[in-house]
């Protein structure tokens, strides 16, 4: 019964961030926004990491899962990918360095924080 609490809390989350792309006309995917708005619940504590743990967990281990479908949908569009292959591996390239150039820094800020704080 703790489970399905735990994936009706993430699941919630991820509608609520539909619904605000739906309303809003947001051009960003309602699971980021829902997502955004779980971690903002979290740092604030209204929610605690035990109420949503084993079901994050679990989806974070069968993470490969997810991607599968993905994956598959990309062969539709082999004829696009085939024409622009070049902007595409660039923009991939570039978005993987701003990612880990972006964690690495709020990791470090996130350390340097805690260590200030003992």
């Amino acid at each position: 019964m703790k489970a399905i609490k735990q994936i009706t809390i993430i699941l919630a989350f991820w509608l609520a961030g539909e619904a605000i792309t739906i309303l809003t006309g947001l051009p960003v995917p309602g699971s980021i926004i829902g997502m955004i708005m779980l971690v903002a619940t979290l740092e604030l504590k209204w929610i605690k990491v035990d109420q949503i743990e084993k079901a994050s967990n679990f989806l974070i281990e069968n993470m490969a899962m997810f991607f599968i479908p993905a994956g598959v949908g990309t062969m539709c569009y082999f004829d696009i990918l085939r024409k622009e292959w070049l902007p595409i591996s660039v923009s991939v390239i570039v978005s993987i360095f701003i990612v880990m150039a972006v964690v690495g820094l709020l990791s470090q800020s996130k350390n340097k924080n805690h260590e200030g704080n003992n």
